[in-house]
């Protein structure tokens, strides 16, 4: 979903709840990352792996300028031999430490998975999720976004309005930069040349 769709969702959505908790909880996401310097980890199940988040947290920290907002994606069946940003396993969770964010995106509670966001949160991770209300997760998260299942968005559109609001909220107030200024800056980003070696 690109920035004029996600502007036309926000649109529609105008009036509802929604709006506001998702703004909310960008600014909770937002908060944590920046505060420590980064360490964001992004995981959901065995089953439903938030890549595409991955990738629009990674597009919203180029456009912002807030790099802490590029997470590590931890895949529950990475390959050691796979490119990089798919080689990071759970085993990256368990060596979490107090400093990091733990975003969980998880449509259901496996038992394994809540073992280790638990053993990450005792670790001092902050453990933020998206997921369905209730259950051990919600007890475990220290802020949490619930998409209950009778809702009238589905877990993947909130998604998209997380990681637009994420890369939105800032601390301190800020201009309100357009789609062609931010598409602008990147590009100027992207086309600059290396820095000279001293």
């Amino acid at each position: 979903m690109d920035a004029v769709r996600v502007a036309l969702l926000r649109e529609v959505l105008a009036g509802t709840e929604w709006l506001g908790a998702t703004r909310r909880f960008a600014g909770v996401l937002r908060g944590s990352v920046v505060a420590h310097g980064g360490g964001l980890l992004l995981v959901g199940t065995p089953g439903y792996e938030p890549w595409h988040l991955a990738a629009h947290l990674v597009d919203e920290a180029a456009w912002s300028g807030t790099p802490e907002l590029a997470p590590t994606l931890v895949r529950h069946h990475a390959r050691p031999s796979g490119p990089p940003h798919l080689a990071v396993g759970p085993g990256r969770i368990e060596a979490a430490r107090r400093g990091e964010t733990l975003l969980v995106v998880a449509p259901e509670e496996p038992a394994p998975l809540l073992e280790r966001v638990h053993s990450a949160r005792r670790a001092g991770v902050t453990v933020l999720a998206l997921g369905p209300c209730g259950g051990e997760l919600a007890a475990m998260a220290h802020d949490m976004l619930a998409v209950p299942d009778e809702a009238e968005l589905d877990l993947d559109t909130v998604q998209h309005l997380v990681s637009a609001a994420a890369g939105e909220n800032g601390s301190s107030p800020r201009v309100r930069r357009s789609f062609r200024d931010r598409l602008s800056r990147l590009a100027e980003i992207l086309t600059a040349p290396p820095p000279v070696p001293w």
